[in-house]
């Protein structure tokens, strides 16, 4: 007896509030026939095929989009190389596509907005008639709101840039989250009181520069700290990568080659140039302070 599969498709960058209502919608299917939760998704993202002039910064790297989506209840995930051959699909052959690609392929499950198919001419209506051909249930799942605002991937783009984290935490469900390992630096922190770690890390997205109230993740402890990302006018004068640097405000923090992931908690403010070192040192006791008040500590 073959396993019932039912698909959820789509770009799932971020793995944000609509993206596991439409996860949702397939494990509610699967456990109906004791069937498999799929995903469908793509590597590259389509917009670096399709416009690659303009194409769409990612929040989240494969890995980091993986283990969101498993969380969400994905059991198999298949990521289909995008590349013109798989964009001129027709529409009306896409179902026979998936048919073939996913033998035990059930049901379909897509967001209200998904669009298929060579000029992207095929749309959710088209999808259930398209489906409904190949022996496909389609599922259509409208776009989930927080207050005022419809959940997407592209809003939380915006708020990760314009530093408005609070609501592109709301808006992933669970916080925003930088991966890497810690590398060497020049110890400027350790002159001045606040040994940093120095993170590896060089997103698509770039976070809007600032300081941040942060968790280091290591070996599964949350260790609370304050983080800078940015280009630190203070201390650089010419061109430089921005980086992402953490003072670990309580218990044992990991060293260079360890590999650690920082979760976002709130923006405290903007990345600024200060006059010299010592009005700089005297901030960071303010940003510190506030980072412990953010994150329950007892001072």
């Amino acid at each position: 007896m073959t396993t019932p599969l039912h698909l959820a498709i789509g770009a799932f960058d971020g793995v944000h509030l609509g993206h596991r209502v439409v996860l949702r919608s397939a494990r509610e299917a699967a456990r109906a026939d004791g069937g498999l939760v799929g995903v469908l998704t793509y590597d590259p993202h389509p917009s670096k095929v399709l416009r690659p002039e303009s194409s769409v910064p990612l929040i989240f790297t494969r890995a980091q989009k993986d283990e969101r989506l498993t969380e969400a209840g994905a059991q198999r995930i298949h990521h289909e190389k995008f590349d013109r051959t798989h964009a001129g699909i027709e529409a009306g052959d896409f179902p026979k596509w998936l048919k073939h690609t996913f033998p035990h392929l059930k049901s379909l499950h897509v967001g209200s907005n998904f669009q298929y198919g060579r000029g992207r001419t095929g749309h959710g209506e088209t999808l259930i008639a398209h489906g409904a051909a190949e022996g496909l249930g389609v599922r259509l799942v409208g776009a989930v709101r927080l207050g005022d605002e419809t959940v997407s991937s592209s809003r939380i783009r915006q708020c990760l840039a314009g530093g408005e984290l609070d609501l592109a935490n709301a808006m992933l469900h669970r916080p925003y989250e930088a991966e890497g390992s810690i590398i060497g630096g020049r110890r400027l922190g350790r002159t001045l009181g606040f040994p940093t770690l120095n993170l590896a890390w060089e997103p698509e997205l770039k976070p809007a520069f600032g300081v941040y109230a942060v968790e280091v993740i290591f070996q599964g402890e949350a260790l609370p700290a304050v983080a800078n990302y940015g280009l630190r006018p203070t201390v650089e004068s010419g061109p430089v990568t921005p980086l992402l640097e953490a003072h670990v405000l309580r218990g044992t923090a990991p060293t260079t080659g360890d590999a650690v992931r920082v979760r976002w908690v709130r923006r405290l403010r903007a990345e600024q140039k200060f006059a010299d070192l010592t009005a700089l040192q005297a901030q960071i006791v303010l940003d510190s302070a506030q980072a412990r008040e953010t994150l329950g500590l007892q001072s």
